[in-house]
Formats: C-alpha cells, structure tokens, sequence
C-alpha cells in the first residue's frame, strides 16, 4: 500500500503583477519533475512565483485519488532579483533560466490561464499554434480572455498561448461567445 501523500502547493505566491525593478519576471527550465520541489522552496525563501497546475483524478482499487500536476511541466514562472536567483541556484532543481523580455505579455498570457484554471481545474497542455486566428471570448466564464483558434470553422476551441514559451492549454467555449479580432481572410475555394 502507497504510504507516500500527495504534494499538494499553491499554484500562486505572491500575485500576478509586474514587479519593480530590478526585480523581474524569469521562466525556470526545472530539472525533471521538480516544479512543485521547487516551488516549495520558492515559498520557504520568500520568492514569488506561479505554478500552473491541473487537476487529474484516477481510481485505484476504486480509491479515487486527486493529483495536481504542473500544466507546463518543466517550468516555473519566478519573480527574481539578482540575489534571489542566487538563491534559487542552490536549491539543486534549477536546469536553467529563461529570460523574459515583454514582462507585460507574460503577465497577460499567465493571467488568462490562471482565469481558465479557476473554471477548468483540469486543463492540459495543448500544442502551440504558430498560425491561426486571433480572437476575443466575448461572453460566458471565460469572457475576456483572448487566444487563438485554428480556423474560423473551428472557434469553439479555443488556445491560451504562452507566446515567449511556445506553449499553450486549450478550452472549450461556445462558438456564440468567440469573436475574430485581427485581420483574416476566408478561402472561399474550400468551402
């Protein structure tokens, strides 16, 4: 019988802002499984970070057991100053750090998957769109939020990308509630 408790973490300390200089935002590259070790330490040492997590339920010997695991495994969004990376640096989970250059579309990409997270509990990475339509949810739970959709047939999935990771989740909407926002064209031959 497995003894070992889940390892249960916020997914956020500290908040979803931009931070003053010359603290800023940094992605961690974790080595492997160590996001929420990290994280942990993270909150012992008093630095903030986010750690997007979904929910997974599974049964056992019809034990339900509920698990949180990192939506972007192998990654943990920090706020650092010069003497908190050093810090972190002797926490042993660090595979390397990646510097983010628009702290304001981070900010903006993090934000709208927290928001999702709060309704869907159980998102799951989703494969980054480099091409695809801008749009704007305009109604229901997830209104406001923007991401993109493959095509304009198709506007009932729609991505949250984080754009400087080249990572995404994917949730489903009401294609009422998406609107396109941006310049398009429609193949009319393919119709």
């Amino acid at each position: 019988m497995n003894k070992n408790k889940p390892v249960i973490i916020d997914d956020l300390f500290g908040e979803l802002i931009i931070p003053e200089e010359p603290q800023r935002w940094v992605v961690i590259h974790t080595r492997p499984r160590q996001e929420k070790k990290l994280a942990k330490y993270c909150k012992d040492n008093g630095i903030r970070y986010y750690l997007p997590q979904r929910v997974r339920e599974k049964v056992y010997n019809r034990k339900k057991v509920v698990t949180h695991l990192p939506l972007f495994s192998g990654y943990l969004f920090t706020i650092l100053g010069h003497q908190d990376k050093e810090t972190i640096k002797l926490s042993g989970s660090v595979a390397n750090f990646i510097p983010v250059d628009s702290q304001e579309e981070l900010m903006r990409d993090l934000s709208y998957i927290r928001h999702a997270s709060k309704i869907e509990p159980d998102l799951k990475e989703a494969e980054w769109l480099s091409k695809g339509l801008s749009v704007k949810i305009i109604d229901g739970p997830f209104k406001d939020l923007e991401g993109v959709v493959e095509s304009h047939k198709k506007l009932d999935i729609v991505n949250l990308q984080v754009e400087m990771m080249q990572r995404a989740t994917r949730i489903s909407v009401d294609a009422s509630y998406v609107k396109i926002i941006g310049e398009f064209d429609i193949n009319k031959e393919n119709q």
